[in-house]
């Protein structure tokens, strides 16, 4: 065998270890890290009675996907509630048997870790695509055993320090997502955060909404852009992957969400939690 032929075989093996240790990591490390994003951000006319509104947002949790149940979810609401957040924000996708290598999960079980969330002014809740597919009534019907408020084209004020409410806006691919609906008992004057799943309903919300939070898209689950695309649900390509995104004035925060969807795997994307501080002055 020549010396080049030697070499190159040295390479390629080399290479094929790389990958599958990537793969591996991949697969059995970065989903288990949860990264904490803490963001500060500046809404326009953001009212100085809510200077400092901390929001949590956890959500994409995929329950079902391997090695996610109550157990895991329960470790991550103890590390958002560590955050001391004011609201908690929840964008759908609880459970998914659809996960490779997954299984059905009862989301009873899910909901009550959930429901261990503190959060002095409430925590919110959406439905996602694979909520509304596997049986949304009874994830919605437990979701709000657990104390939490699920909202679909609707809207909720809460006891804060100056009028602020959370419109729910339904699922863009499942249902027919009706922003206007969402604010129609909303006053003008109130400060207003949208809760969404699916960031493609972005563009219709109406400005008058401070910031919406959205998931769905899960960072595109892997750093690598040929690898990525499959992973980016969204008809506007990587323009709502994931962080903080600002159009015309508008913002909006998209969790990489905390679980895994299609492939159980994650590489340069870990799941993360997040707390967003609104302050006035933008």
């Amino acid at each position: 065998m020549g010396v080049h032929r030697k070499r190159a075989l040295r390479a390629a093996g080399v290479a094929g270890a790389a990958a599958l240790g990537t793969l591996l990591y991949g697969v059995a490390i970065e989903p288990r890290r949860v990264a904490v994003r803490r963001v500060t951000l500046r809404p326009r006319a953001w009212t100085e009675a809510l200077d400092g509104l901390r929001v949590g947002v956890i959500g994409d949790l995929h329950a079902g996907g391997p090695g996610v149940g109550a157990e895991r979810v329960g470790r991550w609401v103890a590390a958002l509630n560590a955050l001391e957040p004011d609201i908690v924000l929840i964008p759908g996708d609880l459970t998914d048997p659809q996960v490779l290598f997954g299984e059905w999960t009862e989301p009873e079980p899910i909901a009550e870790a959930l429901g261990g969330l503190r959060a002095s002014l409430g925590r919110i809740a959406v439905l996602g695509n694979h909520d509304i597919t596997n049986d949304a009534p009874r994830i919605e019907r437990a979701l709000r055993s657990a104390g939490i408020v699920v909202l679909d084209d609707s809207a909720v004020e809460l006891a804060a320090p100056a009028p602020l409410w959370v419109a729910g806006i339904s699922d863009m691919r499942t249902r027919a997502p009706n922003p206007d609906a969402a604010l129609a008992d909303v006053p003008t004057e109130a400060a207003v955060i949208a809760v969404t799943h699916d960031p493609d309903v972005f563009p219709r919300v109406p400005s008058r909404v401070a910031l919406t939070v959205a998931g769905h898209m899960h960072g595109g689950q892997v750093a690598i852009p040929l690898l990525q695309r499959p992973f980016l649900p969204s008809r506007f390509g990587a323009r709502y992957r994931s962080g903080v995104v600002e159009e015309l004035g508008r913002l909006l925060y998209v969790t990489t969400g905390a679980g895994q969807a299609g492939m159980p795997l994650r590489l340069g994307v870990p799941p993360e939690i997040a707390l967003l501080e609104l302050r006035s002055g933008g």
